[in-house]
């Protein structure tokens, strides 16, 4: 299924986009998107029951309707730097041995086409089409990547931006160039994983002003979905609702020759994964 949210920010509603590309109303079935629903294995059989039924769910006019990110109240959202082997070639970083983690506050999530904020002081605001896991039973300390993957809801499109200058140049931890304002876009579907038959084989794009600058596949990940999220079970609980950003592959500013084309306000980013939807975001100063 692909699962998505509808409306104004903070009042989104529950949708589904059928077979056919007709969006759908879930509102009467589900009161929403998000980790109750995503543990909850009958709520998501009536969800299915009902997209099968003919008529059963009333469609919706897409027309200037504003998609939101496709999970509500998300719990965490644990990345994973330099996961691709082609990025780490590109920074002239040496391939992790061990997954590199940090995190992105759920805050920082918006919707597939909502304008990014360059914050203010920026001079290295860079793009990162990542595919986002969404996680739907709780994980501890899970034995094999096998094991990762049935731990998995579905994925999603997202778009790790960051500010060089702040994750590199200005002390501390990452977190200070990946937790800005707007800075996690998502969506705009969140893609049950009956629909991804091998995480593994999906390719990544993502265009600046019209000019492709990645061109990836998750098949060039260092650590694939099912033993990230196994690795990551040995350190922290993942919940319903959690989200996981699994890394970029080659093309961000960062790896680029001097002067870097870091974004600034004006600026216009699409993205897309192959099955799981496309984003556009124009970007403005904060």
């Amino acid at each position: 299924m692909k699962l998505l949210r509808v409306g104004t920010a903070g009042a989104e509603r529950p949708a589904l986009l059928d077979g056919d590309g007709t969006l759908r109303d879930l509102s009467g079935v589900v009161p929403d998107i998000d980790s109750a629903l995503l543990a909850d294995e009958s709520a998501l059989a009536r969800v299915r029951a009902a997209a099968a039924a003919p008529g059963e769910l009333p469609a919706l006019d897409a027309e200037g309707l504003r998609v939101g990110p496709p999970l509500a109240r998300i719990g965490k959202i644990v990345c994973i730097g330099l996961n691709y082997h082609d990025h780490a070639t590109e920074t002239g970083a040496a391939i992790p041995t061990e997954p590199i983690l940090f995190f992105k506050a759920p805050d920082t999530v918006v919707g597939p086409d909502d304008t990014v904020l360059v914050p203010r002081g920026s001079v290295k605001t860079d793009w990162e089409v990542e595919l986002a896991v969404v996680i739907g039973r709780t994980a501890r300390y899970l034995e094999s990547a096998e094991e990762g993957l049935a731990h998995v809801a579905g994925y999603a499109t997202a778009h790790d931006v960051s500010e060089r200058e702040f994750q590199i140049e200005r002390g501390g931890t990452w977190d200070k160039g990946k937790n800005c304002e707007t800075f996690n876009p998502l969506g705009p579907w969140l893609v049950t994983a009956d629909e991804v038959a091998d995480p593994q084989a999906l390719s990544l794009k993502l265009w600046v002003n019209g000019e492709l600058k990645q061109d990836g596949t998750t098949a060039d990940q260092i650590f694939p979905v099912g033993e990230v999220v196994r690795y990551l079970s040995h350190f922290m609980t993942l919940y319903p609702g959690d989200v996981i950003n699994t890394g970029t592959p080659a093309g961000v500013a960062l790896g680029q020759p001097e002067p870097k084309p870091y974004l600034r306000a004006g600026d216009v980013v699409e993205l897309e994964i192959a099955g799981l939807g496309r984003q556009r975001q124009e970007l403005k100063d904060a």
